[in-house]
């Protein structure tokens, strides 16, 4: 019996064997979108993110940051091309995956680990809580001043927490695609590994 189930779980995972670029393509396609968009705002808006970057009453205080902004948008945006393609997967996601965390450090730790205010979550923190209160306050005005179930009718008000969720998350994904590669098939990086390697 216990043979017969391994050679089962043997079969199954060559079968799977077959369809391993699959995981690549998926995190590719998914990270690409986020990547390619928010390079292209920073690039829209380059002196006001370097503005931000640079300001230390107001904003992130960081070094040099028309550089930084240069670089952070270049491999947001260029990065995402890349990704698109299969090209150079592991390579960029290097990069990547320090914006990200560069990103998770500077910009959204101190509000906690939740993207989006949720008060019933067990991640929830202070800020998250005292969010809780100005939500409902903020849907009782509307809904006694407003047109609440034509503003809802595209899903729910939330508030933006801005924590450290998203970017751990796109963290993990680049680092599962520099250990992965950019996967069979679907990767101009199989295609030249392929050709070169013979």
């Amino acid at each position: 019996m216990v043979t017969r189930l391994t050679q089962y779980y043997q079969n199954f995972v060559a079968a799977l064997s077959h369809c391993d670029g699959v995981a690549s393509l998926a995190l590719r396609l998914y990270l690409a979108p986020v990547m390619i968009q928010a390079g292209y705002n920073k690039l829209s808006n380059f002196s006001d993110t370097a503005a931000w970057f640079g300001n230390p009453d107001w904003g992130l205080g960081l070094p040099f940051p028309e550089l930084m902004t240069a670089l952070a948008a270049g491999t947001e945006f260029f990065g995402g091309i890349l990704l698109i393609l299969g090209l150079a997967t592991r390579l960029i996601s290097i990069p990547l995956a320090v914006t990200m965390l560069v990103a998770a450090l500077s910009v959204h730790w101190q509000n906690g680990w939740l993207a989006i205010a949720d008060g019933s979550s067990w991640l929830a923190n202070e800020r998250v809580m005292e969010a809780q209160e100005k939500l409902d306050r903020a849907k009782a005005i509307l809904q006694e001043h407003g047109n609440y179930d034509w503003l809802t009718s595209s899903g729910n008000f939330v508030v933006l927490n801005n924590g450290i969720e998203f970017a751990i998350t796109y963290l993990l994904m680049f680092a599962a695609l520099i250990v992965m590669g950019g996967g069979r098939y679907f990767s101009v990086d199989y295609y030249l590994a392929k050709r070169y390697s013979d």
